[in-house]
């Protein structure tokens, strides 16, 4: 049973709200540990840090891209790992090692020539917070710190690095009214 827009629920309006703000995305930033990935870190015997990175979250980064959003990628940790993953995604922007965030987004905004409002960013914790605080659509994971699932404008149902990225891509193309079209060269 669907609500009526006179009896509306809570959950419906803070979608509508979320979609409306996803509208709106010229640039979608992505956090990489929880997120495009599950946030493990693994170590092989020598110490070189693995990750594991979802092709579905990929693949609908490059639809996003390919309807004309771009994207960035914001992480605290430096990884050649993650550079590779960027490349081979097409990935316009990438910072690594980015511990003052804040610093990073406003570099961003400036080399852009973007308005923060005109930005989505996705993060799960706190250091991620000077970011979702500023964009027009913030989105968290659910399993993303709690003080920071309580200030974002959506919070995804899959989880991070197992299909988080590609729920807000989808999201983003629907709000956009791009989704048929992302999706029409592979029903032809």
């Amino acid at each position: 049973m669907t609500a009526s827009p006179s009896h509306a629920t809570a959950n419906d309006i803070h979608m509508a709200d979320a979609m409306r703000r996803a509208q709106r995305i010229r640039l979608m930033i992505f956090d990489v540990d929880g997120i495009l990935t599950d946030g493990s870190l693994h170590f092989s015997p020598d110490g070189e840090v693995m990750k594991t990175f979802n092709v579905l979250d990929g693949h609908g980064i490059k639809l996003l891209q390919q309807s004309g959003v771009a994207t960035a990628i914001i992480s605290a940790r430096q990884s050649p790992i993650v550079l590779k993953r960027a490349t081979d995604l097409g990935v316009q922007h990438v910072f690594q090692g980015a511990h003052d965030k804040r610093a990073i987004f406003e570099s961003l905004l400036n080399k852009t020539g973007m308005q923060a409002e005109d930005c989505g960013f996705v993060g799960d914790d706190v250091i991620d917070l000077p970011i979702l605080l500023r964009v027009g659509f913030a989105a968290s994971v659910p399993n993303g710190h709690a003080e920071v699932q309580s200030r974002v404008h959506y919070i995804t149902s899959a989880h991070g690095g197992r299909g988080a990225a590609r729920e807000l891509c989808d999201l983003i193309l629907r709000a956009q009214n791009n989704y048929e079209a992302a999706l029409a060269p592979y029903l032809a």
